[in-house]
């Protein structure tokens, strides 16, 4: 009985492995769904799926920042009563960070492509171009001379690698977009799926590359023209990917480029992992660097300061042949020592704009997980033919910024987007609205003006030009929906504004001389691999 029993198991056993019986698994294994027993990949067609991917590597010019969790805000005296800060504890995903500011050079590239994409000398495309240059009034001030740097600093090659500044939160954002296509541009033309050298030859007006656009509507994409767009790797049909353009599932496409949330931000700069022993912290820091002083204690610079910024009273830097900071206004990115996490100027040289809308208070009970204000959600817009409907010269919408800027909703060439509504957000749980910012915030349901900051009127005359007219309601606050947060200190602010912890707050449409930015992206799939050690 025993034996036969036996047999039998066997027998079922090979029955199963003949019809690809295989139990529920989300892996394949050697190009085989272990799901449907199907081939993955198949040179007839079927389902396509990147099976080999690996880790996601670091972006160029980024680092990973590992996440963990820390205590977010100050553990020092608020000499500011500012009260904004208090302590709680978040945990931060893992992600990338630019190793540096966004500098001149980086921008100028951004201002030279959209110039030549859409030429100020076309009327449709004309606001464009001047939406995103920098503001170089900036550094006038009515009592000082700086003349030469309103026309020097963002185009002079003797500035190319310091950082950018001039550029508003909304100003920020839009470069962060255009880099994240820029990137994925490049992938796709290395990798087969666009023609070489046509995002410098062909890029013109609607005809452009657009991550959003290829994603939903490839052939759509560059007029939808086929000598510029393929359907698979030209010439190499053999591999499996005739007739099928690049989708998410190859993993070719970089996550976004964005602004990091508050919460990354001051979690990458304080960088408390150089402070770890086993799974704890020893201590906390008040700069990004360790001690408790912004001079350096190292024997070859002993006394020269760990940041730039400002020391005391007309103090940008010390005396004539003993300059303890080597700057006068900002400086070069990479003057200074990096942070344990290998990020440069997190401290110092300019103040960085992050994502989050500005609240006096951190909304710790609600979320502990990447917290985040801000989240205003969209999706793309169909059309009637029920298509995606993407923006052309003649469909695009500006807008007019409270400053008087006009600013292009989308691109041409990109999928216009609409507000989420109630079909996508019925009987959720995670969230009813497509504006989230003032969740909780104390404000009433519906309003901005939880804290008496009345929004600016826009009006025009009959030419279409904006009436320039300040609010007449008198405020309490400035503090609304278009407040963002910045961090750190830059070369005007005293060293209190070094401590991570620290921040404030300006109008997401407005720009100085001392608030620059950098980008960060989500890392995708695994947390970073790293061998446990004790420190």
């Amino acid at each position: 009985m025993k034996i036969n029993r036996l047999m039998t198991l066997q027998v079922i056993a090979g029955i199963i492995a003949s019809l690809g019986i295989t139990s529920c698994s989300n892996t394949s294994t050697k190009g085989v769904s272990t799901a449907t027993g199907w081939k993955i990949n198949d040179k007839k067609g079927g389902f396509q799926y990147n099976t080999n991917y690996g880790d996601q590597q670091a972006p160029l010019g980024m680092v990973t920042i590992e996440g963990g969790t820390f205590t977010m805000g100050r553990v020092q005296d608020d000499v500011m009563y500012d009260w904004n800060n208090n302590p709680t504890q978040q945990y931060v995903q893992s992600f990338y960070m630019d190793e540096t500011e966004v500098t001149n050079v980086m921008y100028n590239e951004y201002l030279y492509w959209l110039k030549t994409v859409f030429p100020p000398s076309d009327e449709n495309y004309k606001h464009i171009y001047e939406g995103a240059l920098p503001d170089t009034m900036v550094w006038r001030n009515r009592l000082g001379f700086s003349e030469s740097l309103t026309t020097s600093y963002l185009r002079h090659p003797a500035y190319a690698n310091y950082p950018v500044v001039g550029v508003s939160w909304v100003q920020a954002n839009d470069f962060a977009k255009w880099r994240t296509d820029r990137v994925n541009e490049a992938t796709l033309e290395k990798s087969g799926y666009l023609k070489k050298n046509a995002k410098i030859l062909e890029a013109y007006g609607d005809n452009h590359f657009s991550t959003e656009t290829y994603l939903a509507a490839p052939d759509a994409l560059y007029g939808g023209n086929r000598d510029i767009v393929f359907q698979g790797v030209r010439n190499k049909a053999k591999d499996g990917k005739k007739n099928i353009y690049a989708t998410q599932e190859f993993g070719l496409f970089t996550a976004e480029f964005r602004l990091p949330t508050e919460a990354e931000w001051e979690y990458a700069a304080v960088g408390l992992i150089g402070n770890r022993e086993y799974n704890s912290y020893k201590g906390r820091k008040k700069y990004p660097w360790d001690g408790a002083h912004t001079r350096t204690g190292k024997r070859k610079v002993l006394g020269d300061q760990m940041a730039n910024f400002k020391q005391g009273r007309a103090d940008y830097g010390g005396i004539s042949g003993w300059s303890t900071d080597g700057a006068d206004i900002t400086n070069q990115v990479k003057s200074y020592p990096p942070n344990d996490f290998g990020l440069y100027d997190m401290a110092g040289n300019v103040a960085e704009w992050v994502a989050d809308v500005y609240r006096p208070s951190i909304g710790s009970e609600e979320n502990d997980f990447n917290y985040f204000r801000g989240n205003v959600y969209y999706k793309n817009k169909i059309g009637a033919d029920g298509k995606v409907e993407i923006v052309t010269a003649e469909t695009i919408v500006y807008d007019t910024l409270p400053n008087g800027k006009i600013k292009a909703r989308n691109l041409p060439g990109q999928v216009a987007q609409v507000l989420v509504d109630d079909s996508d957000t019925f009987l959720r749980q995670n969230f009813d609205s497509s504006d989230n910012r003032d969740y909780r915030d104390g404000a009433s349901r519906g309003t901005t003006k939880g804290y008496n900051a009345p929004e600016h009127t826009l009006l025009a005359d009959e030419n279409g030009d904006m009436v320039r007219k300040y609010d007449s309601n008198k405020r309490t606050s400035l503090v609304n929906d278009q407040s963002r947060v910045y961090k750190g200190g830059s070369w005007k602010d005293r060293a209190y504004w070094l401590d991570p912890a620290t921040r404030r707050f300006f109008a997401e449409d407005q720009a100085t001389d001392y608030i620059g930015f950098r980008c960060a992206m989500t890392k995708v799939g695994a947390k970073p691999s790293k061998k446990r050690s004790k420190n």
